[in-house]
């Protein structure tokens, strides 16, 4: 098998990429904060029908697919294991596969999830899902690269270690409206599968499941399972669920962000199958009596709570009290997840202001092995008062897990339907009710007895 360091570039080249530079002037390194930008690799590592093409638009010239092998055929120089993911009646006792990137047939998450077309073109083939595409073994990316460069191991120390920081010179800053950062404003994500090893489509497997503690990749190899092989994706949004905390910063969601900034606080809206509103409060403390830090009651929230201060133009804040759950592809996470973000200015060629630059260090001791961390860059789009108004979205639903498979319904139409357990991970229960009986599940993974 080759396991090759992947070819990488420079954020500085992101023009080539077909985006506009970006001048990254951003705070100058400090205790925990100001690290160079992940490297960007030149291609993905599939198999992906669309290539690096985005969105439901056709490109001129069309689609280049990003796949090493098609219809069931093998790459050159691979050899096949026994039996992978693909061909397995059941996951839980291919553990010992797992490190393997073959056992996935070198796809990316990104690549399993959309292997039957559920998001992108299909290329499980003609028998699926033993006929399922392989990505390219040759291509991954650095760990170094996601997890956290900095020293902290909890978001509390982190963000307790830039307060100290920034008192040391004079800060915080405390902004009146006459001082106020104009960050008002509609911003788009820069939007490239490229870009973030969070959208899932630049790193193998393994790579992925080494962030994770054993009885979270588990429940990753689970997901990627029914993607992949049984094709009974839950998302959270085809159900009206809640999108969750991660949510913001998914492939598939937090692309458009609308800020309104006051001296009190930050409002960031973002629109998916839901709306996510996140409140940033100015020079707030968290109330550590409870199990989590927090503001308000005992009780975690979908996007949880957060607290902030400015060291100049430089915003940080940092979320707790969040209610654990999935993300469109990418790990489940617990109510442990915290998270401490850096919103910092960045400039156009003439100096002025042309978004912003945020860094999220993701804190999750029972999930992650490590802090990871994800850089997006936001471009400032238009004002607030220019464009489209804001469409807050409500949520209709006539999408029903019918025998385990996502069914669109029609009016009047009538279904058996078992409430979930909305807080013990119901995707998991579907899957276990209709796909996994007989499968040698761990006995401590069992959340869900329908046999009594």
């Amino acid at each position: 098998m080759i396991n090759s360091r992947p070819c990488l570039l420079s954020v500085i080249s992101l023009l080539l990429l077909g985006e506009p530079a970006i001048a990254a002037d951003v705070a100058a390194p400090g205790v925990g904060r100001g690290f160079r930008d992940p490297l960007v690799p030149e291609s993905i590592v599939g198999a992906d029908g669309r290539g690096l093409n985005v969105g439901p638009i056709i490109p001129p010239g069309g689609l280049v697919p990003v796949v090493a092998a098609a219809n069931g055929a093998v790459p050159d120089g691979v050899t096949t294991l026994p039996r992978d993911l693909f061909t397995s009646d059941d996951f839980y006792i291919d553990e010992a596969l797992w490190q393997d990137k073959r056992y996935f047939r070198c796809n990316s998450p990104l690549a399993l999830e959309a292997q039957w077309g559920a998001t992108e073109t299909a290329v499980v083939g003609d028998d699926p899902p033993a006929s399922a595409a392989w990505g390219y073994c040759d291509r991954d990316y650095p760990r170094e690269e996601i997890v956290s460069p900095y020293r902290f191991r909890t978001a509390r120390e982190h963000y307790e270690a830039l307060i100290a920081e920034t008192k040391a010179h004079g800060g915080p800053t405390l902004h009146t409206r006459e001082t106020l950062p104009d960050w008002n404003g509609n911003y788009r994500r820069r939007y490239d599968k490229r870009f973030s090893w969070f959208d899932g489509s630049i790193l193998q497997i393994p790579t992925y499941l080494s962030l994770l503690t054993p009885e979270y990749q588990r429940h990753f190899v689970q997901q990627m399972y029914h993607y992949g092989h049984t094709n009974a994706p839950q998302w959270p949004g085809q159900y009206c669920w809640p999108e969750g905390f991660l949510r913001r910063f998914s492939h598939y969601g937090g692309i458009f962000s609308h800020i309104m900034l006051t001296p009190e606080m930050m409002q960031d809206l973002r629109p998916a199958a839901d709306n996510m509103i996140t409140h940033i409060l100015f020079n707030r403390e968290f109330n550590m009596s409870g199990v989590v830090p927090r503001l308000g009651a005992d009780v975690p929230r979908w996007y949880g709570e957060s607290v902030g201060f400015w060291d100049g133009d430089v915003l940080i804040s940092w979320t707790s009290n969040i209610q654990g759950w999935i993300s469109h592809g990418s790990f489940e996470y617990s109510n442990n997840m915290q998270s401490i973000e850096i919103w910092s200015p960045v400039a156009d060629a003439q100096g002025g202001f042309r978004g912003l630059r945020h860094e999220v260090i993701l804190y999750d001791d029972e999930v992650l092995v490590d802090p990871v961390r994800i850089v997006h860059y936001l471009d400032k789009a238009s004002e607030l008062n220019e464009g489209d108004p804001y469409v807050y979205l409500e949520c209709m639903r006539k999408i029903f897990p019918v025998n385990g498979r996502a069914i669109q319904l029609t009016t009047g139409q009538t279904i058996d339907y078992t409430l979930l357990d909305m807080y013990d991970r119901p995707w998991a229960q579907i899957w276990e009710k209709y796909f996994e009986q007989g499968m040698q599940r761990p006995a401590e993974e069992s959340i869900f007895d329908f046999s009594k």
